[in-house]
């Protein structure tokens, strides 16, 4: 059998010099500031400055005031400020321009600049009736240091303004022709967080049935799945190949983005081709605010570890920048017989200039998992069995997996005029995962399983992309245009090394019992087993009339597809085809408070080669299309907004005719939804965020008659999500929060003849922010399924089934210095 000793002192030296390295570059980089902080007549770019906010008011005036107290801005007005409903929450790591821009917002006015440090407020309703005066329209000032093109977070801090519509750049909600969502920083903590699938599931049209507890996350959006396969569909920055293949740790990320829906123009083709949503993560980069934020946690069963988050600028300019991120975890979790050890190291380094602005990302990041959940497969023919406690591991204590993803980017972008950037980024990685164990596959209602197909496998992935291009603003009479051209690179290697056990354990899902262990030796070597090549070219315009209050996006991208895969070092079948994806959107605004959108989309991924048991073995299929068509309305009233969305996804797919033999490409699989979302403030005191999904799904064509009508596999009818916080009046600083998820039943099989019944789950927390000796402190505590349901959490698309969790409690410090 094979021995983990050697791996387990590896493991230990890497946690070690993470930890070291988590404490030494602070250090070092502090010892730099003391040398840098006095240098006499440093001028600071002030436009480049962002500021803590964190305070709710009640009159724009009273804004006014915070804001300029905090920033030390000057911040004039000469007309009469509008009343506001409710209260503003100004909170996040904001630019002064983007604080008075959610402050303002639903309203009126606007600003513009009058100094390095200072703004006026203006009424833009009343600007063009002053007579004889000449009326400058209102500069937006964008911080331009670290992260200045993030959206500001709207209120109640929860979610952001906007967000990154792939090669169109940064969109506000109200101006994107799709459906975008964005988590910011601040609610990412508030969860605790501890992986993106932690925060994506409380999104109503997202689910991610994985357990937390096995070696990978995996996502259903609007009903369609995506990162299924071992080359990994989260994009970082915009790139794909770049995030950690199988999970990615939440520490990485400022933003978590969502865009609902096929994309193939936005975000070109993703390494396998999912079609139901993109999902990006916003890196964290440094602020004009020095930050050195420390957390200890314990949960999830006995796990206790901690993390670092650090962050200065530098230079005459605070052009330079450096954030560090790393945290360990180790202990025990709430699933039998587990313990993991996690740690991550991430390094985010950027320049700010005038013109030129550049970053440089790496990524170390490592999970050990002793006795992995593991999904189950159910038998056809039985009933599925009442899903089993939630802290049941059918994995022996011997079975294991070990992932260690390292990867990089650099990015960086040059404004050749005013109107005019180019840009581009280069990145890549490798994840190895070594791992050892099988598939519980149920025999019957009885609930007795065999863990089948167990194994010791070695997985290698190598990836790298590129991407580059141009994006410039101009007019054709009273027409506005944003246009963007962008060719893009993504490349992949998967090695594959697998050596099979003699036998198999088998135990039941309601008496699991130790059994001894099964000596299986370990791959002599990982032969590649597929490459793969995609190459993009892309154009788009999104063209404004009637002073911007309509938006049409046109545009298409020419994807090549070229996989080869391997057997025995030798290619066994190639595939290489191309498809232009073209995207066709519209967004009138009415009135400053709603927005009506309507798109068609496309999403592109390979076709199928006919298998060797076919007639026409061999036999490439044309790329699939999936076409998207959607619309909606998206509501903006200041404090709390909020949309109405429908939208039909087709998807094709293949299959071999029972009575030909002949594989086909005739199968088309087709999900129709309804969706309705709500976020941001109630109240002074309530936050809201949520929302449901009706999701009615069919197979609309069939190669096989018997499937034609059927639903398809892991497709529920409704998702509800529904998170509530409360500022209670009676303790200052104290805020209680409750998080109600509902998923429906769900079909196992293709024939529909068995399913996973619904479940819904209940979790409530607090959070206290207090200062410890002039040190921002904020304790938080969660208990996840309150009421300790046993249930299945859902089916992907090759009807695995996920055990849900078990009550589970989180406890968490941080502290800022």
């Amino acid at each position: 059998m094979y021995s983990k000793q050697a791996k387990s002192k590896k493991n230990i030296l890497i946690s070690a010099l993470l930890m070291t390295s988590s404490i030494g570059l602070p250090t070092a980089l502090m010892a730099a500031e003391t040398n840098t902080q006095t240098v006499p007549g440093k001028q600071v770019e002030v436009a480049q400055a962002l500021y803590s906010f964190d305070f709710s008011v009640t009159s724009i005036a009273e804004g006014i005031s915070q804001i300029g107290d905090v920033s030390g801005w000057s911040i004039a007005y000469t007309i009469d400020l509008p009343e506001i409903a409710g209260s503003r929450e100004i909170r996040g790591e904001l630019s002064v321009p983007a604080a008075i821009e959610m402050l303002i917002r639903g309203t009126d006015l606007s600003y513009r600049a009058i100094g390095s440090r200072s703004l006026i407020i203006t009424d833009t309703s009343t600007q063009d009736s002053a007579s004889g005066e000449m009326v400058t329209d209102p500069v937006i000032v964008e911080a331009t240091g670290a992260q200045s093109d993030l959206a500001p977070a709207y209120a109640g801090g929860q979610v952001a303004t906007g967000g990154r519509l792939g090669m169109l750049g940064n969109t506000d909600i109200m101006d994107a022709p799709v459906s975008i969502t964005s988590y910011t920083s601040d609610y990412i903590a508030d969860q605790q967080a501890e992986t993106i699938a932690d925060v994506l599931q409380n999104d109503p049209s997202v689910r991610a049935p994985n357990a937390e507890t096995a070696n990978l996350d995996t996502y259903q959006i609007r009903g369609f799945g995506v990162n299924l396969f071992n080359t990994g569909e989260v994009s970082f920055n915009g790139a794909y190949g770049v995030a950690p293949t199988y999970r990615v740790m939440s520490g990485l990320a400022e933003r978590i983005e969502v865009v609902k829906g096929p994309n193939a123009l936005l975000n070109g083709m993703s390494p396998t081709g999912a079609v139901g949503g993109a999902i990006n993560i916003v890196p964290k980069r440094a602020g004009e605010k020095d930050l050195t934020r420390t957390s200890v946690d314990y949960g999830r069963g006995e796990q206790a570890g901690g993390d670092i988050d650090f962050s200065r600028r530098f230079g005459a300019d605070d052009e330079f920048g450096v954030r560090f991120n790393g945290g360990y975890h180790n202990g025990d979790t709430y699933l039998d017989r587990q313990s993991r050890e996690a740690s991550l190291g991430a390094l985010a380094l950027d320049y700010e200039g005038d013109r030129f602005r550049a970053s440089v990302d790496l990524i170390d990041q490592r999970e050990n998992l002793d006795a992995p959940a593991r999904e189950l497969r159910f038998n056809s023919g039985f009933a599925i069995p009442d899903a089993p406690d939630g802290s049941t591991n059918l994995i022996q204590d011997w079975e294991w997996s070990d992932a260690v993803d390292r990867s990089g980017m650099v990015q960086a972008e040059y404004d050749l005029f005013d109107d005019v950037t180019v840009f581009g980024s280069f990145g890549g990685g490798r994840t190895e995962l070594d791992r050892l164990f099988g598939t519980p596959t149920v025999q019957n209602a009885a609930g007795d399983y065999i863990d089948s197909g167990l194994s010791y496998r070695r997985f290698q992935t190598d990836r790298w992309s590129a991407s580059t291009g141009v994006r410039g603003e101009f007019e054709t009479g009273e027409v506005k245009h944003k246009l963007s051209l962008q060719a893009t690179r993504y490349e992949d290697e998967l090695r594959q090394g697998i050596s099979n056990a003699g036998s198999n354990p088998s135990a039941n899902i309601y008496t699991t019992a130790a059994v001894a262990p099964i000596a299986v030796s370990a791959p002599a070597s990982k032969p590649k087993t597929s490459a793969s090549e995609l190459t993009g070219f892309a154009l788009a315009d999104t063209l404004s009339f009637l002073d911007e209050t309509v938006l049409v996006t046109l545009g298409a991208r020419h994807q090549s597809i070229a996989v080869d895969n391997y057997s025995s070092g030798v290619v066994s079948s190639s595939y290489d085809d191309s498809e232009i994806s073209p995207m066709a959107g519209i967004v009138v605004k009415p009135t400053e408070t709603v927005s009506v959108y309507a798109n068609y989309i496309e999403g592109l991924n390979q076709g199928d080669i006919a298998p060797s048991s076919a007639a026409n073995a061999g036999e490439a299929m044309a790329p699939y299309v999936a076409k998207q068509i959607e619309t909606g309305i998206k509501l903006d009233f200041g404090n709390i907004g909020g949309s109405i969305s429908a939208f039909q996804i087709t998807q094709p797919d293949g299959d071999t005719d029972d009575g030909t033999n002949i594989f086909t490409a005739d199968n088309e699989q087709r999900n129709r939804g309804i969706e309705l979302n709500v976020f941001g403030q109630v109240t002074d005191d309530i936050r809201l965020l949520g929302g449901v999904m009706f999701l009615e799904s069919e197979i609309t064509e069939a190669v096989n008659a018997d499937d034609l009508g059927k639903r398809p596999v892991g497709t529920p009818e409704m998702q509800i999500n529904l998170v509530g916080e409360w500022d209670t009046p009676f303790v200052d600083g104290l805020t209680l929060s409750g998080t109600v998820t509902h998923t429906s039943s769900q079909f196992v099989d293709t024939a529909n003849t068995q399913d996973i019944p619904e479940w819904t789950t209940l979790d409530i927390g607090a959070r206290y922010k207090t200062e410890l000796y002039n040190t921002p402190v904020t304790i938080r505590a969660t208990v996840q399924n309150v009421t300790d349901e046993s249930y299945y959490s859902g089916v992907n698309q090759w009807r695995f089934v996920s055990l849900g969790a078990p009550r589970t409690a989180l406890l968490s410090l941080t502290a800022d210095f």
